[in-house]
C-alpha cells in the first residue's frame, strides 16, 4: 500500500529533514510512525499525501506513482491533518455533503454517503451543530469523516488524538480498529502517545534525524522486558529538542 525507496526532503537553506527513508506498508496494517520533535515525521507524512514534493527518491501510494500519478494517489487516500479541516461556523452535516460532492458525488450520493458515515462515527445527532459547539473528541471524529467520504484504501492521521480525554482516545481507537475490521482499511498514523501506538498498530516505524532507525511489532521491539517508552528513550536519546517542525 506504501512502497518508498530513499525518499528525501531537502529544504532551502539545505535543511534535510528527511535523508532518504525506504518505507513499506502493506494492505490492511495500521502502521505506527513514530520520532522526536523535528524527526521528519510530518514532512514525510506531508510527501506521501502529495502535499510536499519529494527532493529525491521513489514512492508508490495506494498503487500510484507519487511524482507520476499524484491525482490517482489522491483519490485514493484520506487525510487528517493535526490541526483538522473543519470549519468553525458550518453545519457539519452541508459541509459534509460538499466535501462528497467535491469528490465527484453527486448530491443524492453525497447526502447518502454523509449519512453513512456520520452513523459510522456516532456522529448522527450532531450533524446540525457548527465544529465550534463539539467537544475535542467530536471534531477530531468529524474530521475522519472528511477523510472517508470517498471510501479511501488508505488512511493518514497526523497525531489524531492530540488533546483528548481518556474516553474520547478509546473512541477513536475503536473506529480506527473497525474501519480496519470492517472496510479492510489501511491506515498510518503518527503520535506521540507511545501507549497509543503501543495497544493499536501492527507494527511501528521510529524515525530521527530523517532516517528510519527502527522498525517493528510492538513486541517485536520490546525486548528484555522494556516498555515502549524504554525502547523509544534507547533509540532516540533523552535530551530535550526544539520543535522543528518537519
Amino acid at each position: 500500500m506504501i512502497k518508498t525507496s530513499g525518499l528525501s526532503k531537502t529544504f532551502d537553506g539545505g535543511v534535510e529533514a528527511v535523508a532518504g527513508v525506504d518505507i513499506s506498508v502493506e494492505p490492511g496494517e495500521i502502521v505506527g510512525f513514530l520520532g522526536p520533535n523535528g524527526a521528519g515525521k510530518t514532512t514525510t507524512m506531508r510527501m506521501l499525501t502529495t502535499l510536499l514534493r519529494p527532493t529525491s527518491g521513489t514512492a508508490t501510494v495506494a498503487g500510484h506513482d507519487l511524482l507520476g500519478d499524484a491525482r490517482e494517489v489522491r483519490k485514493r487516500i484520506g487525510y487528517v491533518s493535526q490541526s483538522g479541516g473543519v470549519l468553525p461556523v458550518v453545519p457539519l452535516r452541508g459541509e459534509l455533503e460538499l466535501q462528497g460532492m467535491l469528490y465527484g458525488l453527486s448530491r443524492q450520493a453525497a447526502a447518502a454517503k454523509t449519512q453513512e458515515v456520520l452513523a459510522r462515527l456516532g456522529l448522527t445527532k450532531l450533524d446540525g451543530k457548527p465544529a465550534a459547539a463539539l467537544s475535542g473528541g467530536q471534531r477530531r471524529r468529524f474530521d475522519i469523516a472528511f477523510a472517508l467520504l470517498h471510501d479511501p484504501a488508505l488512511l493518514f492521521l497526523d497525531e489524531p488524538t492530540t488533546g483528548l480525554d481518556p474516553q474520547s482516545r478509546a473512541s477513536l481507537w475503536d473506529h480506527i480498529r473497525a474501519l480496519r475490521a470492517e472496510k479492510g482499511m489501511t491506515v498510518f498514523l503518527t503520535t506521540h502517545y507511545l501507549d497509543e501506538a503501543d495497544a493499536l498498530c501492527d507494527r511501528l516505524l521510529i524515525i530521527d534525524h530523517g532516517r528510519i532507525v527502527a522498525e517493528g511489532s510492538p513486541a517485536e521491539l520490546k525486548t528484555g522486558g522494556r516498555t515502549l517508552d524504554d525502547v523509544f528513550l534507547d533509540i532516540t536519546g533523552r535530551s530535550l529538542r526544539e520543535e522543528a517542525g518537519v
